[in-house]
């Protein structure tokens, strides 16, 4: 038999035994995540003003313009994975759709309402990990929880709606692709990157994503 390291306390607890999590949001946690959402919304209201020439580009598969879904739904999954807490993901996606909306969008208030379910589509799945696991498997379906939002959004409540089955299942596929690469994969990237520089030193993500063995995340 092979002894073990663990003891007990008087409480009969292992002393090995895990601390709870702290799921409480700290004041840094509010003011980066209000930082991500703010600067969000910029790049949602520039991304905004690209939309109608990229789609033009895309024009020639209907459909396609679902590919650039992905510029409105990184704020959530950014958020999300900086944070780690209930609601960042959330959060952080509204605050880019209000920033956008205030400085002036062609979309107008319906903008906030696509970035409050775009939100709950990353948020449901980080949620149904239980905010514990942030690796990269789960960063993309978080994207493409996103991504499916606004796919149904898209397709449903916009004039997009009015067209036949062929361009909506092709949008709605484009959009969770989008969600995939750009909110998921780059938002994830992202982390990494800024953790590197120890600007999240005050986040387990930043502590995480620096540790030198911190690679071994990505598949295990």
């Amino acid at each position: 038999m092979h002894a073990t390291a663990t003891t007990s306390s008087a409480s009969g607890e292992s002393a090995t035994t895990k601390p709870k999590r702290n799921f409480r949001w700290r004041v840094v946690d509010i003011v980066v995540a209000s930082v991500i959402g703010v600067a969000s919304g910029v790049i949602f209201w520039a991304w905004g003003l690209a939309w109608s020439p990229l789609s033009g580009l895309l024009a020639f598969t209907p459909g396609l313009e679902g590919l650039l879904a992905g510029g409105w739904l990184f704020a959530g999954v950014l958020g999300g994975l900086v944070v780690r807490k209930p609601g960042a993901a959330l959060y952080t996606e509204v605050v880019a759709a209000v920033v956008s909306m205030l400085v002036g969008t062609q979309w107008g208030f319906s903008t906030l309402i696509w970035g409050v379910v775009e939100g709950l589509g990353a948020e449901i799945v980080l949620a149904l990990f239980l905010y514990a696991n942030w690796r990269l498997g789960v960063a993309l379906l978080a994207g493409a929880g996103a991504g499916v939002a606004v796919g149904l959004l898209d397709t449903t409540f916009t004039s997009y709606a009015a067209l036949e089955l062929g361009y909506k299942v092709v949008y709605f596929v484009s959009a969770v692709v989008s969600g995939v690469v750009v909110a998921g994969l780059l938002s994830w990237l992202a982390v990494r990157g800024l953790a590197r520089t120890g600007a999240l030193s005050r986040f387990a993500s930043g502590r995480e994503a620096s540790r030198p063995d911190a690679r071994s995340s990505v598949t295990t």
